[in-house]
């Protein structure tokens, strides 16, 4: 393991002025038939910032019109990462699931809130940023951690070198992510399969002759159950230090409201 004090890259925490902003929906574009594009927009969004790519922030959808901040800040929220943005409009993607009125109430929103429909945005509340060039990188993740690889996939340098896993159900729901030439980026299908458990099997399956050279960074996320095939590939397999890894759980099965730890 490459010692801290010469290691080519760091995860640095940042703070960021924590604001609470409106915005209404503007776009709609669909991706696939269960992945949604949404660009939100307003005036609020100017200034807005997020300089970390696993950033989070949280969505606040009322189901009417509000009068006041309160109102907004009362309504069901969920957290999501930022995919771009620019003076007064932000990107937000969203994986949907289920059908028409059988989804939870961020996809729901995502999937069939009217133009013009409001919605909140709060934060995000602090970034963690990779300083440095890592010597190989290791994304992987299924759909609620597309925007989050990538912006990573966006930020590597041209020479970059590296690996990218993303869990989808099947050729027709691939979800492209640019890369530098040096990065390969391939596709785990889980068919009918419940989420995150043919990417766990995926990691379960590499040992360590599948280790990039060099001073890895390793991004995992999926539901819950990723982390612990996850930790144990890229802490105990593949000997990567834990502070400058990044594993966590996107989402709880059976439990909407769970939030990946920040």
């Amino acid at each position: 393991m490459t010692n801290s004090t010469q290691a080519p890259f760091v995860l640095t925490r940042r703070g960021l002025d924590l604001r609470f902003r409106s915005a209404v929906l503007a776009q709609r574009q669909w991706v696939t038939d269960a992945y949604v594009r949404l660009r939100l927009e307003g005036d609020d969004l100017r200034g807005f910032v997020s300089l970390g790519c696993d950033d989070h922030m949280r969505l606040f959808f009322p189901d009417g019109p509000v009068d006041t901040v309160e109102q907004m800040r009362a309504a069901p929220s969920r957290e999501y990462t930022p995919l771009a943005w620019g003076e007064g409009w932000l990107d937000v993607e969203f994986a949907i699931h289920g059908d028409d009125g059988h989804r939870g109430v961020a996809a729901e929103w995502a999937a069939s809130a009217p133009l013009g429909a409001p919605v909140g945005v709060g934060g995000p509340r602090g970034s963690m940023v990779v300083e440095g060039a890592p010597d190989a990188w290791f994304l992987a993740g299924d759909e609620t951690a597309v925007p989050a690889m990538r912006r990573f996939a966006a930020s590597m340098p041209a020479d970059a070198v590296g690996t990218v896993l993303v869990e989808v159900p099947d050729a027709a729901h691939e979800l492209a992510i640019e890369a530098p030439a040096g990065v390969v980026v391939s596709y785990v299908h889980r068919g009918n399969a419940v989420g995150g458990t043919a990417l766990a099997a995926r990691l379960d399956a590499m040992d360590a002759s599948d280790r990039p050279t060099g001073d890895v960074f390793a991004f995992i996320g999926a539901e819950q159950a990723v982390v612990r095939p996850g930790r144990a590939l890229a802490v105990e397999r593949w000997g990567l230090d834990p502070a400058r890894i990044v594993v966590k759980g996107y989402w709880k099965r059976g439990d909407a409201a769970f939030h990946a730890p920040h």
